[in-house]
This record gives C-alpha cells, sequence and structure tokens, in this order.
C-alpha cells in the first residue's frame, strides 16, 4: 500500500510557499488574511490569488470561504514557518557576513529561500550561530575582502 505524504510533507512548489508565507505574515499582523491582501502584497492579480487560495483549500493547507477569509490549517501553518525561518535565518547570514544593503539582502533571500536544499540550510544555520558567537572571525572575514 502506498503512503501519502502530507501536505506539509510533499514538495511545494515556490509560489505554494510564498502564498502560505504571504497569508501567515498578514495573519500574524492583522489577524485575517483577505485576497486583496494577498494580491497587492505579492503584486499579483486578485484573480490569480483567489485560483490559487482555492488550491491551495483544496490540498489541505488553508480553509478558506468566499467573502469571509481565510485559516492555514495545521500544514499549511508548518510549511508557512519553515519557509519564515528559512526567511530570517538567511537574512541573518547574509547579515552576519557583511553584507549591509538591506534591498540586496531582501531581494537575494527572496531568490535563495525556496531553492536550498535541507543539508545546506542546516550547513548555513550553523555556520550563522558560530559567526554570530565569534564576531573575530567575522572582523578578520571583512578586513580580507
Amino acid at each position: 500500500m502506498a503512503v501519502i505524504p502530507t501536505p506539509a510533507r510533499r514538495r511545494t512548489t515556490v509560489a505554494v510557499e510564498d502564498y502560505l508565507e504571504k497569508i501567515e505574515q498578514l495573519i500574524a499582523r492583522k489577524g485575517y488574511a483577505r485576497v486583496v491582501d494577498i494580491a497587492a502584497g505579492l503584486k499579483i492579480s486578485q484573480a490569480s490569488v483567489t485560483a490559487m487560495v482555492q488550491r491551495l483549500d483544496a490540498e489541505g493547507f488553508i480553509k478558506y470561504e468566499k467573502y469571509r477569509g481565510m485559516v492555514l490549517t495545521s500544514s499549511g501553518l508548518e510549511v508557512a514557518r519553515r519557509i519564515a525561518h528559512r526567511h530570517q535565518l538567511l537574512t541573518d547570514f547574509l547579515r552576519v557576513i557583511g553584507v549591509a544593503d538591506e534591498k540586496v539582502i531582501y531581494d537575494d533571500v527572496e531568490g535563495m529561500e525556496h531553492h536550498i536544499s535541507p543539508d545546506t540550510f542546516k550547513a548555513i544555520e550553523s555556520l550563522t550561530r558560530y559567526l554570530e558567537k565569534n564576531p573575530a572571525v567575522v572582523s578578520k572575514l571583512k578586513s580580507e575582502r
């Protein structure tokens, strides 16, 4: 008998991850997420958001009621938090290695966060924590640039 992965364990697309991350951010900030807010945040059409929200509902990542809004399921929340953690860690990493321009950091993190393997992510996480605890190493690296 084949085992069907739970929604949070299935491979998710970049788009799904971006939507779940945005929905979680909106709920955390405003207490709710609406199609119009997601569209504005992701800079895409409301029609595209509606289609994806319906897909996310069908796949078990959110519970959506037309005209009422949506909530993340436990699977959706797990994916959203995993992506938010990746985003924050990669932001920390770029800052600790001396990338100063916040726009560059944001753009680079948006490009990397969905395309990094779990093993590479763990290595970056370990290196970041090490560098945060050893500022002398960071200073030496910066002076050698």
